[in-house]
This record gives C-alpha cells, structure tokens and sequence, in this order.
C-alpha cells in the first residue's frame, strides 16, 4: 500500500515538475554563473508551489468544489499569460543585451542586472504548478494527512529535476550565453503555448 502511494506520488510529481524542469534550464541559460544557493533557492520556489498547488486543489475538492470546477478552465488561460510575459522579456532583454555586445563580456553575465528576480521566479513558479490544482481532484479520497505526504512527495521530486535542470542550463548557458536570453524567452512561450494548447487535446 504504501509502496504503491509512494509510485504514485513520484509519478505525480515527475509529471508535474516537467514545466519546472524546462524553465529551470530557461533559467540556468539566463543565469549561468548563478551561485549553489541561488541554484537551490530556485528549485525550492518551484517545489514549494508544487506542493502547495495539490493541497490547495484537495482543499478546494472538500470545501468549494462547484465554484473550483467552474475556476478549472481559467487555469490555462492564467499560465499562458504568465509565461508570455515573462517570455517576451527575456527576449526583449535579450534584444537589448545585442546593442551592446561588444561591452557585455563575461563579467556582465554575473552582474546583478542578469539576476532573475525574487519576484519573477515567484510568477515562474505559479505559472508551471497552477495546473496542479487539477491534482486535488486525483487525491480527493485522500485524508489530510496523505494529502499533505503526497505533495511533499511532489515537491521533493519537483525540486530534484529542477536543481537538474537549472545545472544543465548553466552548462549550455556559458557556452551560449549570447543566445541565452532568446532561447529561455522561446522555451518559456513555448510551455506556455503547450499548457493552452493541452487544455483542449
């Protein structure tokens, strides 16, 4: 029993991290001389909104379920904008980073105007786990405290493959980092695009 639970918990959180995953490497190419703890904070961000989308939706299940089915079809709408705004600004940053190639050397990918914001991981993280809530619906039989496991068990899987993620991005960020900006902006919409999209396949 519990062995069963724990496969379907990893299942979950393996399906669910992988719009983290993808960011996280967006992010890495962005970012690639980010510190250990930067790496690490932005994984946790991811994982805590990983685990935090599951409770919300099993919350919702048990107490508002009418008024949460009819928020349901928003969800792809919200994660759509959010990625494309984020998206269209790396690209723009990027477009503004080629005006000046010739002084933005290797120094400048570590300078903190190159940090991704607090602020913007936060909108990140909403973006890629706000499908989770679908996932109170998936663990609606659960008790409070299997619930609470099984997303824990989502966000540990979530903050895994993301650190891996983030790690691969600094890897092929330091090797494109003129490119980096415009092939993060492009993975970012184009999650975006296929979270809209799913949602009516």
């Amino acid at each position: 029993m519990i062995i069963e639970f724990l496969i379907l918990s990893i299942g979950l959180g393996i399906g669910l991290a992988m719009d983290a995953f993808s960011v996280s490497i967006a992010n890495g190419l962005k970012e690639p001389c980010m510190s250990s703890s930067r790496h690490a904070k932005m994984a946790g961000i991811y994982a805590f909104f990983q685990f935090a989308m599951p409770m919300i939706g099993w919350l919702c299940v048990h107490t508002i379920q009418e008024a949460f089915v009819s928020f349901q079809k928003f969800i792809p709408w919200i994660a759509l904008l959010l990625l494309l705004y984020i998206g269209i600004q790396m690209i723009v940053d990027g477009i503004k980073g080629e005006d000046n190639a010739k002084e933005q050397k290797e120094e400048a990918i570590a300078a903190d105007e190159k940090k991704i914001s607090t602020k913007t991981l936060i909108i990140q993280g909403i973006a890629t786990s706000i499908d989770a809530l679908s996932v109170g619906f998936a663990i609606a039989n659960y008790s409070t405290i299997r619930a609470f496991a099984s997303s824990l068990v989502i966000a540990v899987v979530t903050f895994i493959i993301c650190m891996i993620g983030v790690k691969l991005g600094k890897i092929f960020g330091c090797k494109l980092h003129k490119y980096a900006n415009f092939l993060g902006g492009g993975i970012l919409i184009a999650i975006g695009l296929e979270i809209f999209i799913k949602s009516f396949i």
